[in-house]
């Protein structure tokens, strides 16, 4: 794999620039990657925080991730629906969904190799069977590819929007409009590279709609459809509104309550099933805490 640097790109860090070209590895494994010779820029080795310049050529020698030495763990998991071509599972807050640098076990990929018997292999042994992923404390609803085949046509789906992701947040404040849209860019944060940020060029189109369901004296729930799936991008919005998600630290939304973090729920998905062509509609509840912190707020 080769790429040249642009301008929009210079400056960053050889392994976060790595990352960003294809976030299906760990920055860690490209590090290692970089460590042990597999990267080449103009065609010398250079470390990790090589600061990249205007028309750099990266070479890059892909090597698979390293496999887990015990992936299957006996880690009960709320399956909604099974078939031979997929499962609809109800992550719990806190389950991280695949493994990655500090979180090598304890993984709904861990849970999925011991409670179900075949997951498809187009992501490897990292992320067999996943086609979307939820942050690690954000609950609810994804799909998980049994085969290669149901892997590509859902993912199709995600590609060409046909797939519905409905979730529903707490946010900080009152939006002042009751429903919208928010089209814009997104790319990393230059003053926090762990966070995400609108961005005036560069980064990859991002498209939310809203509606607020309940508004209090403090805060809002609201609805929000993804048309896109960028990483943190209802948290990124909700930022950029000036109204954060109750309990996400990262994007100013600290809490009074005892959250976790963000309160921030996949609650409907839907899509049509790869085989059969019908439409398979789901629903998860909100979780118990956070209606108990809903009922607080609603009293006050």
């Amino acid at each position: 794999m080769k790429y040249i640097v642009t301008a929009e790109e210079s400056k960053a860090r050889l392994d976060t620039f790595l990352y960003e070209k294809d976030s299906s590895f760990t920055r860690s494994h490209y590090k290692n990657l970089i460590t042990e010779g597999h990267v080449l820029v103009n065609g010398s080795v250079v470390k990790a925080g090589y600061c990249l310049k205007v028309n750099d050529e990266v070479e890059v020698e892909m090597l698979p991730p390293r496999p887990l030495e015990t992936l299957p763990e006996d880690i009960p998991l709320d399956i909604v629906y099974e078939d031979e071509y997929l499962a609809v599972i109800n992550k719990p807050k806190g389950m991280v969904v695949h493994p990655a640098n500090g979180n090598w076990e304890g993984t709904m990929v861990n849970a999925l190799l011991y409670n179900i018997k075949d997951l498809s292999g187009i992501n490897g042994v990292i992320r067999p069977g996943i086609v979307h992923r939820l942050d690690k404390d954000t609950s609810g609803l994804l799909v998980v590819a049994k085969n290669d085949f149901a892997h590509v046509e859902l993912s199709k789906q995600i590609a060409e929007k046909t797939c519905k992701r409905i979730y529903l947040a707490l946010l900080h404040g009152n939006l002042k409009e009751d429903s919208g849209v928010i089209k814009n860019n997104l790319g990393r944060d230059s003053r926090n590279r762990l966070r995400y940020a609108v961005v005036d060029s560069g980064g990859k189109y991002a498209e939310t709609h809203y509606t607020v369901l309940a508004r209090y004296r403090e805060y809002c729930l609201v609805q929000f459809e993804l048309k896109t799936g960028r990483t943190h991008q209802i948290r990124v919005h909700s930022k950029h509104m000036n109204h954060p998600i109750v309990g996400d630290d990262l994007y100013d939304g600290k809490s009074k309550f005892k959250t976790d973090g963000q309160m921030l729920h996949a609650h409907k998905l839907s899509f049509v099933h790869p085989k059969t062509g019908e439409l398979m509609e789901f629903e998860a509840k909100l979780p118990e805490y956070f209606e108990k912190i809903l009922q607080i707020v609603a009293n006050n």
